[in-house]
Order: structure tokens, then sequence, then C-alpha cells
């Protein structure tokens, strides 16, 4: 009997009728991936061939990201292109201050979590990466790297999605 492959048989174990894939950027290795789309209150993941907007963010040893304010228009789908200029290991984390504050106290408590998203993006120390985001609903939302330690040294950032208007 054949086995089946390990990312075939993760799919009919999840229920493949329902789930939906889309490729990105990886953000360890640069390369288009595979990933699961699953709509959060800050969007759903995006697809490359949908790309309207590319925004390049900043991350330093300082905790701050450069931008910090970002404004999208609902229906954008954005490639983050996030550049490590510092010397520790970075991520950007997308989601609204409450999901945040809760992922932020985990990685207090779990310091060395795998966690691994399309709303994510770790970047090494002088690295670069990337993540692709579609912004399908408004609202004020946030971004931080969730790092133990960093989040609390302010290493976080704001985002506005406007409504379209028909």
């Amino acid at each position: 009997m054949k086995k089946l492959h390990p990312f075939l048989a993760a799919l009919l174990l999840a229920g493949a009728t329902t789930l939906s894939l889309a490729h990105g950027d990886d953000p360890k290795t640069g390369k288009a991936a595979v990933v699961a789309k699953e709509q959060k209150e800050w969007g759903i993941a995006g697809d490359a061939k949908f790309v309207t907007r590319t925004v390049t963010l900043t991350m330093d040893d300082n905790m701050r990201f450069t931008p910090d304010k970002l404004s999208f228009k609902q229906g954008e789908t954005v490639r983050f292109v996030i550049r490590n200029k510092g010397k520790l290991l970075h991520e950007l984390v997308i989601g609204t201050k409450k999901e945040l504050d809760e992922h932020a106290a985990m990685m207090l408590k779990f310091p060395t979590m795998e966690h691994d998203e399309p709303y994510m993006a770790h970047v090494g120390a002088g690295k670069r990466g990337g993540l692709i985001w579609t912004f399908n609903r408004p609202g004020e939302f946030d971004f931080a790297c969730l790092i133990a330690g960093h989040y609390q040294a302010g290493m976080v950032g704001k985002i506005s999605v406007a409504a379209a208007t028909h």
C-alpha cells in the first residue's frame, strides 16, 4: 500500500473540501509557499497574483518599525517587504490590539514557542522577509513584534483600513 505524502494526509484530515489555499511568499525562504486562508478580523492571507501595493517596513534593535503607521483601502492586497536592520531576530505580526496582547503574553511565558501564520513574518538579523495580506475588512488594526520583551518595549505600529466606497 502506498503512503500518502504528509501534506496531502494533513489536508485530508483537515477536511480538504473546506480548505482554501493561496500562494504567498514564505517569510523564511522568500519563495512561493502554500498557506491556508482563514478569515480574520483584520483580513485574510493574500495571493501574490492580486498584489496591488508593496510596502517596505524596517525593523531594528531600537524596538521600532519604520514606518509605524500604515493606511490602506478595503480590498487592497499588500506585499510587505520586511527588512531587519538589527542584530536580533524580529517579527511582524498583524492583528487586533486584543489578539496581539494575548499573543505577547503567551510569548513571555513560552519564548521559544513555534508559530507561523500567514499574518506573521519572522526575519533574522540583517535579513529580509515578507508576507502578502488582503485587507478585506475596514477598521483600525495593529502590528507588532511579539518576541518576548520587544512588544513590551514598544515595537508596535498602527494600520488603518478605510471602508470601500461603492
